[in-house]
């Protein structure tokens, strides 16, 4: 039998303040296997966000049990933990964060050069050229972020999440910056990015997005609602 890249069990995330509780998660179980492409819905506020940035190790379950790729991550240390979230785990975020300095080729090499085990020039441009080729952006390498389209900054953002080669993208709301084509047009790349072996992982309140993946999980005040798998029901 396969082991997941992700499994999670009876997750909870409560966040206290003085005079409040918050249940923000509440005894979710979920698994998501390599090459699935999986996206999470539901209204604002109802978890989906804090699910990924627990499942995506940028932050921890007050209880339950979380695996990558079999390893119980609550038997790890910080830095085995940040290890495992800086070589096998790609983020894509609403925000770009690409810095505006650096070309669209420097940013998308910087995973690489401040690895543990930094990469030679030379690989670092094979990896670079690709992931730039992927996402059809390789005539904007030398541009700078602010030379770029929004739709264009979020494309060189995917590239720099591929480039490590990880195990699973994490994308939380992907378009919530762009306009309805550019979105459009991201989701149509994320969705090839898939169709040629990236496991996907998306976060959205767009329900037309939602749509796209092959299993979507439906999330309403931290609970999971319901889940529909489109490869059991033989649609893909």
């Amino acid at each position: 039998m396969t082991i997941p890249i992700i499994k999670v069990q009876q997750l909870n995330k409560v966040f206290s303040t003085d005079d409040m509780i918050t249940h923000a998660l509440q005894g979710i179980d979920l698994e998501i296997q390599q090459g699935e492409y999986i996206s999470i819905s539901g209204p604002s506020g109802c978890g989906k966000s804090t699910l990924l940035s627990i499942m995506g190790l940028l932050d921890f379950a007050t209880t339950g049990k979380l695996f990558f790729e079999g390893v119980d991550v609550s038997q790890l240390s910080l830095e085995q933990t940040a290890a495992i979230r800086n070589q096998k785990i790609g983020f894509i975020f609403q925000q770009f964060n690409l810095i505006d300095e650096l070309s669209a080729y420097d940013n998308i090499a910087l995973p690489l050069r401040y690895a543990k085990q930094p990469a030679s020039d030379k690989k670092i441009k094979e990896k670079v050229d690709y992931c730039l080729d992927v996402v059809g952006m390789t005539s904007m390498a030398a541009r700078k972020p602010t030379q770029l389209s929004g739709g264009q900054q979020q494309c060189i953002a995917i590239a720099r999440a591929l480039v490590a080669e990880p195990s699973i993208l994490f994308v939380d709301e992907p378009t919530g910056n762009l306009d309805s084509k550019s979105g459009d047009q991201i989701m149509a790349t994320l969705e090839s990015l898939n169709n040629q072996g990236t496991t996907l992982c998306v976060v959205t309140h767009d329900i037309r997005y939602a749509e796209m993946a092959k299993r979507k999980v439906y999330l309403l005040d931290g609970q999971v609602l319901g889940q529909t798998n489109l490869a059991q029901q033989g649609v893909f």
